[in-house]
């Protein structure tokens, strides 16, 4: 093997506040450059999904430990906001945020995957 995913890329208005907001989501800390972060050591290594009709956006799996209503609530604390327009199938096991700054990602229950 001679490549490994190295780091998914954000584009994002103001660097300085999505690195607030992602780093207190996700437990990361900053890798050297404010804007770098790194997952804690415990982090389940992360997969590439590739999709014809989605667009880039990040799943974010809620730990075992906890709920899916409890990370969305968690979240919007943060400044998160849901994107109530969006359309969900019937047996959605996601919610679709969106961060302080307009990126939307999906919030998994990952006891479905």
């Amino acid at each position: 093997m001679a490549l490994t995913l190295g780091a998914i890329i954000l584009n994002v208005p103001k660097t300085g506040p999505a690195a607030e907001f992602w780093a207190q989501a996700l437990d990361f800390t900053p890798a050297g450059n404010p804007d770098f972060l790194v997952p804690p050591p415990t982090a389940r290594p992360t997969r590439l999904h590739l999709d014809e009709g989605d667009r880039t956006h990040l799943d974010l799996w809620v730990d075992p430990n906890s709920t899916l209503q409890a990370e969305v609530d968690r979240l919007i604390a943060l400044g998160a906001t849901r994107v109530e327009d969006w359309t969900y199938p019937p047996d959605a096991d996601f919610v679709v945020l969106q961060s302080p700054d307009g990126t939307v990602f999906c919030i998994i229950d990952s006891a479905t995957h």
